[in-house]
């Protein structure tokens, strides 16, 4: 776990967010590795076609309990090429090293934004957008999903508005991706993804230096 006087001094010191630092950021990185990261993008959109046409109703089951491992190997495999080391495809898998906690938090965020728009909307809105990194503080710092789901809002908070235009960017870069006979999905899916880990890693990586040059999955011993 990092050192919680410097999370907390991150949640005070200046914030420095760039759209255009994130984008150009995340395709440099896409760029690494293509073939790699569209081949992991069409399994991820595999598993939950899949589920809808074959569960049906239980559909819902694999967004809760597999989905969130499957992104957060996504952003495993974007921290490997962030550091330069190799990237393989089983490190796409590596995301249900931490199966159990990045379920925890997907499923707690997501029923506050549920509740959030249902109550008036735009609590739902503020808290979809706020909790973006609440996978990503789990998995890079260790933080439990309470504390991760905290830094991400409180962070985010700072930035919100530009936060959310990031996301609305991505949001319409997909759209066209899709339009261009999903063809272009399969690359600005990825690209997304990566995307904004970068602009996670801009954001936080002074104060998760320690972390970022190991990541100790749980079935690996300490050196």
């Amino acid at each position: 776990m990092v050192n919680p006087r410097k999370m907390e001094q991150m949640l005070h010191d200046p914030v420095d967010f760039s759209i255009d630092r994130a984008l150009k950021r995340g395709w440099e990185m896409f760029k690494s590795n293509p073939g790699l990261f569209i081949a992991f993008f069409i399994i991820m959109i595999a598993v939950a076609a899949g589920a809808t046409y074959f569960l049906e109703d239980f559909a819902s089951l694999v967004t809760i309990f597999v989905s969130p491992a499957l992104a957060a190997g996504f952003y495993l495999a974007a921290n490997r090429v962030s550091r330069e080391e190799p990237l393989e495809f089983r490190h796409f898998f590596d995301g249900f090293n931490f199966w159990f906690p990045v379920v925890v938090v997907s499923l707690v965020s997501g029923i506050l934004t549920v509740f959030g728009v249902i109550a008036l909307i735009i609590p739902g809105i503020y808290l979809g957008v706020a909790y973006s990194f609440s996978m990503l503080f789990v998995i890079f710092a260790g933080t439990e999903f309470w504390t991760s789901m905290e830094f991400s809002r409180k962070l985010i908070t700072r930035i919100w508005w530009r936060f959310f235009a990031f996301l609305i960017l991505l949001l319409v870069i997909n759209i066209v991706g899709i339009l261009c006979l999903g063809v272009g999905f399969l690359i600005s899916g990825p690209v997304s993804y990566l995307a904004v880990y970068a602009a996670f890693e801009d954001l936080t990586g002074p104060y998760l230096e320690e972390e970022e040059h190991k990541i100790t999955l749980p079935h690996e011993p300490e050196p």
